[in-house]
């Protein structure tokens, strides 16, 4: 990289985290985000679906057709044993040991070499026959309360997913189905079906939120107690190590997603020290971060991002949108705080060493991180001048 040491960085808005309708997301159409991030000028976004890169060269067409620059990335759901064993909550606040990470900066076209790609397959077709029998399970309650209603799981596979199923495209489905039957307009008759099928439990949401009544049904139907239920296999999972091994196989950079603090200000146990964390994290081999920054105080943001960023990691902030809820593409802190110049800037760092280390991976050579998953982290700031040159090569 022949970049200068007294490069001057004038900063872009980025989005590096946004799930597509490849897995599941709030955009009905995965140009939807590109439009919504030209109309609020975020210039850099990144691609950031449940174990899909399927969607990157439309992601890439997209982004070059709007001057936007793409980052490549997907997300996995990992299992650390120790720490279920252990009872510890590391990023998912209800399952010990349970643990998402993210990979920034994949190859585009992707290439995932075997035997990696063969255990995402694996996984991929747990997570499909899974989600395949909590239809199976929905029908049976749709038939036995005599609704009239069945979901067609081809349908929705075909229809409302990029090919990857979860059970939020079940919840829109039904949803979908119960307003074209009982008419949308019925909503005394569409209010007491959804009371019936929740045993009893009113709906809460308004009928005209359709956000909130697929999540009410998602709660009450399909997460752990619900009468369509099914548990995850073991085999669902992969171990954290072999998740970031896929990562590194597939030209990424390993990235933990931090949850940080909830609405009453909890923290998970992993996370409550930011120092101790960033020293669990660098001995698994993890060198980059990431904060979907809705989910977090912005006092909270600056003393953590600010602290990682200042301990050598990259830092990288995204919204997610993998909810019925349409979120604006520029990022707020939680309650709609703006970001504080000190994190715009953080941010942007970030989403240059990504966009660098995708560009030199793309020319064959190693990246930010090399093939054991070391970071050259005495280099981050070569990487985020010769990042911030080729990110402004592409959005002028």
């Amino acid at each position: 990289m022949d970049v200068s040491k007294k490069h001057k960085l004038e900063c872009v808005d980025v989005n590096a985290h946004l799930h597509t309708p490849y897995s599941f997301s709030a955009f009905d159409k995965l140009t939807d985000a590109l439009d919504r991030a030209v109309n609020e000028n975020v210039k850099v976004v990144g691609i950031n679906d449940f174990y899909s890169m399927d969607g990157y060269k439309e992601w890439n067409d997209g982004c070059i057709q709007r001057k936007l620059f793409p980052l490549f990335n997907i997300e996995f759901i990992s299992l650390q044993e120790e720490d279920q064993a252990a009872g510890i909550r590391v990023n998912d606040p209800n399952n010990p040991g349970r643990t998402y990470l993210s990979g920034k900066g994949l190859a585009c076209p992707p290439v995932l070499p075997e035997p990696y790609a063969s255990q995402l397959a694996r996984v991929c077709a747990e997570t499909h026959e899974q989600v395949k029998q909590m239809c199976a399970k929905l029908n049976e309650l749709l038939a036995e309360q005599q609704t009239g209603i069945v979901l067609d799981f081809e349908w929705i596979e075909k229809n409302l997913t990029g090919g990857s199923i979860r059970e939020r495209h079940l919840a829109k489905a039904l949803r979908m189905k119960a307003y074209e039957t009982f008419g949308e307009e019925n909503q005394e008759t569409l209010t007491a079906f959804f009371t019936k099928l929740f045993g009893g439990k009113p709906l809460k949401s308004k009928l005209s939120n359709v956000a909130g009544v697929e999540n009410e049904i998602r709660g009450n139907l399909l997460k752990s107690g619900g009468a369509a239920f099914v548990a995850e296999t073991p085999a669902a999972f992969l171990p954290m190590e072999d998740v970031r091994k896929i990562i590194l196989a597939a030209g990424g950079i390993p990235t933990y997603p931090f949850l940080a603090d909830d609405a009453n200000g909890n923290f998970t146990q992993f996370e409550a020290d930011v120092r101790a964390t960033a020293a669990e994290l660098k001995k698994r081999g993890i060198f980059s971060v990431e904060f979907i920054t809705t989910r977090n105080s912005v006092e909270v943001l600056e003393r953590y991002a600010g602290y990682l960023h200042d301990s050598g990691f990259v830092v990288t902030f995204g919204s997610e949108h993998n909810t019925p809820a349409m979120e604006p593409i520029e990022l707020f802190a939680r309650g709609g705080v703006p970001l504080t110049p000190r994190l715009r800037q953080i941010g942007y760092e970030g989403a240059c060493v990504v966009a660098a280390h995708q560009d030199i991976v793309q020319s064959g050579m190693q990246g930010y991180v090399d093939s054991r998953g070391v970071a050259d982290i005495d280099k981050r700031d070569e990487y985020v001048a010769y990042g911030d040159k080729v990110i402004k090569a592409v959005i002028g």
